[in-house]
């Protein structure tokens, strides 16, 4: 978002850094690089990526008939950034051709990848842990998997329905991830019965195991709180438009109370691991564990007592576990502040952190009614959401306020992508040859579903101190972080990945482009910012790269400078 612009690298020393660290040399390489047509800078005329040509200030639109785009380069730019791991310049050219609602329709209709199931017995290259294996499949996923649009869903709702692997094993956080991407075109309600019945959560919130409690006593509140203060309805009843409901005082009001927490736990009682067979074991516990098969009930462990939920709703005595947990995800699911509570966040997690309350109520309606009278079509909710007025308001007016902070795993994977880097592992046998990239993401403070709790690695409500802006990913920036960020950059900017390649040399795509300043500025503009590089932004950057005599070097620092600014780390 423009007034997310709080933080400049002092240009002097960005400068310096860059041409201590490229001048002598090129990135080596077995990788491939961009080769892009060149994008105009905001109030420049831009040339469209792939084919056919564009018109407009600095949008890159398409004219003419034939092959030519019928979508702008920025607006298919700006698209990739919000629903994939980062534009590459095949993907722009493609969301040009089909525009965007082509492109997500196609992403819909696309296969999962999968995370592939971790060996009981660790190979060689996670010899002590799986967490290893788990983050090397998730890197190479993230950033090669075709169903980018999934993938990117799933990632966001590993950091809304938090499990870590800080307090659990990563055995059972890959069939919980496939869990996520699987649902994620489907419908909520179904989401949330499979979050609740996976092992990732019954471990991490201690469902599992939790059986009827003793008389005048409650079950384990863990999870029955946070299933609603962070996954469902939060902590006050909401409006439409995900403003908060207040009473005749003006006080906001509640959305529960300790009693409804302890009525939900009790509701949850009975479930644990499933037999090898996947089905419901005929003792409670079940202490052998099965991670890749959904929680099971057993009766006789849970608590058949009379329950008052949200709204009125009672649970009459006598239920079973399965039926108990049906009535209470309905009546969470059903709630009129569970719409606007989980589209907010999806929107600040793909769009923007500041979305106005029409925003949120437009998508949150959809989220109501697809318009064929179902509730929770998640299809529905994100086609709302990336296609809003809001959402491409940044296509034709690059002033317009919106975006948030690129955390630290986003940074990584589209500064990647974009820049063509690829595996060096030529061992056959080595199949988790990318856990080396939790390596440049661990010291910014996120690694793939390691949060350091279940509030996430950044809250949904972070407002940046001393000002009214609410920036969640913003809560891990601070003046170290500033700095690894520097250093982060210069290791993308000079091929510097350990195990991985790109080729930036004077011989590559963007070198031979680089005999003009300009055309490889432009370019670099279209992969990183959308086509909308400020004017002045793209002054001076010709202007530092033209001295130099070695073309590889300017792409090299032409991408060091893109990458360590302001306009690169905010997404907007």
């Amino acid at each position: 978002m423009r007034s997310l612009r709080l933080f400049r690298p002092f240009a002097a020393l960005c400068l310096s850094l860059l041409l201590a660290g490229c001048g002598s040399g090129a990135s080596s390489s077995s990788g491939s690089s961009p080769t892009t047509g060149g994008s105009g800078s905001s109030g420049g005329t831009g040339t469209g990526t792939g084919t056919g040509t564009g018109t407009g200030t600095g949008t890159g639109t398409g004219t003419g008939t034939g092959t030519t785009p019928t979508t702008s380069v920025t607006t298919a730019a700006r698209l990739l950034d919000q629903a994939t791991f980062g534009p590459t310049t095949t993907e722009i050219a493609n969301v040009q051709s089909v525009g965007v609602s082509g492109w997500l329709a196609a992403q819909y209709a696309l296969p999962q990848t999968s995370l592939a199931v971790i060996p009981a017995t660790l190979p060689a290259q996670c010899p002590t842990t799986p967490q290893t294996c788990f983050e090397s499949e998730f890197w190479q996923t993230e950033l090669s998997a075709p169903d980018q649009l999934r993938q990117r869903i799933a990632f966001t709702l590993g950091e809304l329905f938090v499990t870590s692997t800080q307090s659990e094993t990563a055995f059972v956080m890959v069939p919980y991830y496939n869990t996520l991407a699987a649902d994620a075109f489907g419908n909520w309600r179904t989401l949330m019965e499979d979050v609740t019945l996976s092992p990732a959560m019954g471990n991490y919130l201690n469902m599992i195991q939790s059986a009827k409690p003793a008389a005048g006593q409650h079950a384990n509140e863990n999870f029955a709180r946070e299933m609603m203060q962070l996954f469902s309805v939060g902590l006050i009843k909401l409006n439409i438009d995900g403003t908060p409901q207040v009473d005749s005082n003006g006080y906001s009001v509640p959305e529960f109370t300790e009693a409804q927490v302890q009525a939900f736990a009790d509701a949850y009682t009975g479930w644990t691991y499933a037999t090898s067979t996947g089905t419901a074991p005929a003792k409670f516990p079940n202490t052998t564990a099965n991670y890749y098969s959904p929680m099971q009930p057993v009766d006789s462990a849970h608590d058949t007592t009379q329950k008052t939920l949200l709204n009125g709703a009672v649970i009459g005595t006598g239920g079973t576990a399965r039926g108990d947990l049906k009535v209470a995800l309905d009546n969470l699911f059903n709630d009129p502040s569970l719409p606007p509570f989980v589209c907010k966040q999806l929107i600040q997690h793909l769009v923007t952190s500041i979305p106005s309350p029409a925003y949120v109520s437009r998508v949150a309606n959809v989220f109501v009614n697809n318009g064929k009278g179902v509730r929770g079509d998640m299809q529905a909710v994100l086609t709302a959401i990336f296609t809003d007025t809001e959402a491409r308001a940044g296509d034709t007016n690059a002033a317009f306020d919106g975006g948030h902070l690129r955390e630290p795993m986003l940074y990584l994977l589209s500064a990647m992508r974009a820049l063509g880097y690829t595996s060096t592992n030529t061992d056959v046998t080595n199949l988790y040859a990318y856990a080396g990239l939790s390596n440049y993401t661990s010291p910014l403070g996120e690694q793939p579903m390691r949060s350091p709790s279940v509030f996430n690695f950044f809250p949904p409500e972070y407002v940046i101190p001393g000002t009214t802006l609410n920036a969640p990913e913003f809560s891990l920036e601070n003046t170290a972080s500033v700095n690894l960020r520097l250093t982060l950059a210069n290791s993308l900017s000079t091929g510097k990945l350990t195990g991985f390649s790109t080729d930036l040399s004077k011989t590559s795509a963007l070198g031979v482009m680089a005999a003009d300043p300009g055309a490889v500025t432009d370019a670099l503009g279209v992969l990183f910012l959308h086509g909308q590089m400020p004017a002045y932004m793209r002054t001076a950057i010709v202007n530092a790269i033209a001295p130099l005599t070695d073309y590889g070097q300017r792409v090299r620092v032409a991408v060091f400078l893109i990458l360590s600014s302001s306009q690169y780390k905010v997404m907007h």
